[in-house]
């Protein structure tokens, strides 16, 4: 029941309220040893994780810039500076990248990208159960194809989530949550 109980209680918190400190060495291993532990079938690791922390963060934030206002000169600086935040806020963010093998013989694609999906939310739970709050998001950057080329990714691969990790400043709101009911359903063999 203790798993459960820790499964109940998992929020996301907004990345803008996480700060410092964030894991340390000890614990970030341990925390990524533990978000690998995941469904892998065929044993072909389509992960992998890059770690966003220092400096690299905002950094990453005046690429975002510069990558929209060359698509778009006329990008509202608000947006424009909404981006250039992005990352400054948790001390560490995971992009978490999915390596996909479209014609693997054996794995579809699909079970290699919810092994990615798992790495992720394995994130979430191990950051939580290590004291600290986490956000999952994504947004334009995870799709955009100067984003993928600045992180270096190979044919096949592609950031399906930047996990924020990080202190809270302050306690997640809980949300609604959709009754077991209303997502539960038995199935039955057709006549």
């Amino acid at each position: 029941m203790r798993a459960l109980q820790s499964l109940n209680e998992r929020r996301s918190v907004p990345s803008r309220l996480l700060g410092e400190p964030g894991p340390s060495a000890a614990e970030l291993e341990s925390l990524i040893a533990s978000a690998i532990r995941v469904p892998d079938h065929g044993k072909l690791t389509p992960w992998r994780l890059i770690l966003i922390r220092g400096d690299q963060r905002r950094r990453l934030g005046e690429l975002l810039v510069a990558t929209q206002l060359r698509r778009n000169p006329e990008t509202p600086p608000a947006v424009l500076d909404k981006d250039r935040q992005r990352f400054n806020f948790a001390p560490l963010i995971i992009a978490v990248v999915a390596r996909v093998e479209e014609n693997h013989p054996k794995i579809p694609a699909q079970e290699q990208l919810l092994s990615a999906g798992c790495v992720a939310y394995n994130l979430l739970l191990g950051a939580q159960a290590l004291g600290y709050g986490a956000q999952w998001l994504t947004g334009w950057a995870a799709y955009d194809a100067d984003i993928a080329a600045a992180f270096a990714l190979a044919p096949g691969e592609r950031i399906i989530s930047f996990i924020h990790i990080g202190t809270a400043s302050e306690t997640a709101p809980e949300r609604l949550r959709p009754a077991v009911a209303d997502v539960t359903s038995e199935w039955t063999a057709p006549e």
